[in-house]
């Protein structure tokens, strides 16, 4: 999925910014507690990862599961902030919504031995200049001169 989206920039240059998303998920247990969400290196694009949901896998035991997330903060700074704590009786599974977050991003089971499925959307946010555009957008744009006109349609009258 993608979505494209036009800007004008604080120099009046027209540009286009691109958004994909694609499917983002991975497992923490006892075994692998944390994984980083990292991206490339590209000054044209940035990566995010959407946080949608939290949930315990076949196997969890009774206990408490608190998954920890560790970005940057609005400084610069990493900070860590738990955003789940699932228990198989009561909350075997969280939904955040759209919590949405630039890479790095860390996600690590801080107490508990899992699974927690951790699962989401990656998002690559691109932006390109007006004249860079890719034929593929071209083809989208149709002039008001290839679309034939409408006319109304004629009213029967009533005798």
């Amino acid at each position: 999925m993608s979505f494209v989206e036009d800007e004008v920039s604080d120099s009046g240059v027209e540009s286009r910014s691109r958004l994909e998303s694609y499917v983002f998920s991975c497992q923490l247990s006892s075994e692998v507690p944390f994984y980083t969400f990292q991206a490339d290196e590209d000054d044209d694009v940035e990566h995010f990862l959407e946080l949608r949901t939290i949930c315990l896998g076949d196997g969890a035991k009774e206990e408490n599961n608190v998954v920890e997330v560790t970005a940057m903060n609005h400084q610069g700074k990493k900070i860590s902030v738990p955003v789940a704590n699932l228990n198989i009786s009561c909350l075997p599974m969280v939904n955040l919504g759209e919590f949405e977050l630039m890479a790095p991003v860390t996600l690590r089971l801080k107490s508990g031995t899992g699974p927690v499925t951790v699962s989401g959307l990656h998002l690559v946010a691109t932006e390109n200049e007006g004249s860079e555009l890719s034929d593929e957008d071209d083809d989208d744009d149709v002039s008001e001169e290839e679309m034939p006109s409408i006319k109304p349609a004629k009213k029967k009258q009533k005798a």
